[in-house]
């Protein structure tokens, strides 16, 4: 049984071991969250020359739309307002701000009707972000900009919570990520052959759950929980923030989720900012993270 909170009152610490037990939450928009959306909006209209970023797609080549996206998603990340913003909305959903440690958010875009699902607007596969170097105590949170349907949402694939997917993470570093494939997503256009996990078994995607949160609603959910982009067939582009936490307590205990099928090196620890003042994560917490998820994962065992 899959359990979603909605707008559940709980503190950080009851939260974050439901999530680590495969829970999802589910939050109606707040206010530094809506005004994060307007921010956003407006942002993304400026960069499209004052075109609806949900349509934009159908009025430019799609190397055009890349190279925009190119120069805009970089200046985002980077921007001082939102930064702000995101540090009101945790402390708003009960963050300790002097525990509680952020990265900065992605602005994310998954166009419609297969125009581009490559590079900068990457199509995500099912997929766990601890495959990608994160830790097992990461908490994942994501927000829509626009009205979503269902045809254009998030899913998750909770069946696999605790049953591991062979998958190829043990190929992804982090820090080779960094290194030589970040930067090269505008040039992916059709194709996209930079090393990625993924499944190399067939995912059952058919028994999903999506949710549909308002414009600035927020859903929560683990690292662990495996989740794909559900193919865009809604003939617009779906836009998104998100970003992720991890509290001090959790990291310095090694907890969180269970590592199922984990196998990846690197560490995202270095990204980590402080809500309280924006200091880096100490490293004495973050050095055992530095070679991967500390915690083995169950095909490693059985190997």
């Amino acid at each position: 049984m899959t359990i979603v909170w909605v707008d559940r009152e709980c503190s950080d610490d009851e939260r974050r071991q439901a999530l680590f037990r495969g829970e999802l939450f589910l939050y109606s928009p707040t206010r530094a969250s809506t005004e994060l959306v307007e921010f956003t909006r407006e942002y993304l209209s400026e960069a499209f020359g004052g075109r609806d970023p949900r349509t934009a797609q159908f009025e430019l080549p799609v190397e055009e739309y890349a190279a925009i996206l190119a120069e805009a998603k970089p200046r985002y990340i980077h921007h001082e307002r939102h930064k702000a913003l995101l540090r009101e909305l945790l402390q708003e959903l009960g963050c300790d701000p002097a525990k509680t440690y952020f990265d900065v958010p992605r602005l994310r875009t998954s166009t419609s009707n297969d125009y581009l699902t490559t590079g900068i607007a990457y199509a995500f596969h099912p997929h766990r972000d601890t495959w990608y170097s994160a830790p097992m105590c990461q908490i994942n949170w994501w927000m829509p900009v626009f009205e979503l349907s269902p045809e254009n949402p998030m899913a998750f694939h909770p069946q696999y919570w605790d049953r591991p997917v062979p998958n190829s993470s043990q190929i992804y570093d982090y820090q080779e990520w960094n290194k030589r494939s970040r930067f090269a997503a505008a040039t992916q256009i059709g194709k996209d052959d930079r090393p990625q996990p993924r499944p190399v078994e067939p995912v059952d995607v058919a028994h999903d759950v999506r949710l549909l949160p308002k414009p600035g609603g927020i859903i929560v959910f683990s690292a662990a929980q495996l989740h794909s982009s559900v193919p865009n067939t809604s003939s617009e582009t779906r836009i998104s923030i998100d970003f992720r936490t991890v509290h001090a307590e959790d990291v310095e205990a090694l907890s969180g989720a269970p590592n199922v099928d984990s196998n990846c090196t690197g560490s995202t620890m270095a990204d980590y900012l402080r809500v309280e003042d924006l200091s880096r994560l100490p490293e004495r917490l973050a050095a055992p993270y530095a070679d991967g998820p500390p915690q083995r994962s169950r095909l490693a065992r059985r190997a």
